[in-house]
């Protein structure tokens, strides 16, 4: 097998970033920053094939996994045999995916005795209109409209929706410090967060030759808020990688929420993913509170009889 894996680092993105908007994918998968960000916690390697696919080699409690290959959907069948041949002849391993979109699956109609596909519930993406996003027009949203209107009022004058770009790295570190000292979660949800944390640090620290948006609002001239996401011109749809505000201040979600959609995304945009809730019951409480239109869905792939 001529599949040579190697460590995915900032100067590989340019590299990579063209196999991303190939063919269906709605996940936050379809753009290479989920995979930026969590380098670090899954070991995240990657091989191109023939210039033609990209395949990842990824790690969980030891053992190795994958994403599907990144390729034209016509391709497809092609790279995941590849990918099938390297797990059993170089790591006499059996395939194993996880996280593969949706679309990837229908298409691939794998033969059910020679794979396991089964959907992970609790890591499905929440999917909004982004137009709605954007209004928070309607019955539905009005209580989000009323958190908004009511931050509007009370920091008239005092707050400053801003782009942020690589020299503003300080201000977001200063942030995430308090943030982080303030949060109170279950232990392996604090070890993915540090890790999560590690990654927005590794996303500042090489901003200018990564293809992201980022924004900030800052309160009395303190940056209380800050997000950062990617576009996927294939399904014209703004991912939403990280978002954090200070939780004592009403009405900042939906401010940074609203605005990075008005401001932050010129190109055109019919769909919003905000990623999954990991099973926490909060933030799945706070993600249909947004009424979602749809859910971009997971599956987990393994191999049988090997």
């Amino acid at each position: 097998m001529n599949l040579q894996f190697k460590p995915l680092e900032p100067t590989n993105v340019k590299e990579i970033s063209k196999f991303y908007g190939l063919r269906p994918n709605r996940t936050c998968d379809s753009v290479y920053l989920d995979s930026y960000i969590w380098r670090q916690y899954y070991n995240v390697k990657y091989a191109v094939l023939d210039d033609k696919a990209l395949l990842y080699l990824m790690e969980k409690n030891g053992e190795p996994f994958s994403a599907m290959p990144l390729c034209r959907e016509e391709d497809l069948p092609y790279y995941f045999e590849k990918l099938t041949e390297y797990y059993n002849q170089v790591l006499k391993k059996p395939l194993r995916i996880l996280l593969a979109d949706e679309a990837a699956i229908h298409y691939l109609n794998l033969d059910p005795e020679q794979y396991l596909v089964k959907e992970e519930e609790d890591l499905k993406d929440y999917l909004y209109n982004a137009e709605s996003l954007r209004t928070l027009a309607g019955k539905k949203l009005h209580k989000k409209k009323n958190h908004l209107n009511s931050f509007l009022r009370e920091y008239e004058g005092r707050y400053e929706y801003r782009t942020l770009t690589c020299s503003d790295r300080d201000d977001v570190l200063a942030f995430l410090d308090d943030w982080w000292e303030n949060k109170v979660e279950a232990a392996e949800f604090v070890r993915q967060l540090d890790y999560e944390v590690m990654g927005i640090h590794d996303v500042l620290k090489h901003c200018c030759i990564l293809d992201v948006k980022m924004a900030g609002v800052y309160i009395d001239g303190e940056l209380k808020a800050f997000t950062i996401g990617t576009y996927n011109p294939y399904e014209k749809m703004a991912v939403i990688h990280i978002e954090k505000a200070d939780p004592g201040i009403k009405g900042l979600y939906q401010f940074i929420n609203q605005q990075f959609l008005i401001h932050g995304f010129t190109e055109e945009l019919q769909l919003v993913n905000r990623e999954d809730d990991v099973g926490m019951e909060g933030l799945r409480k706070a993600k249909m509170s947004y009424y979602p239109i749809d859910f971009a869905r997971k599956y987990g792939v393994l191999q049988k009889g090997f």
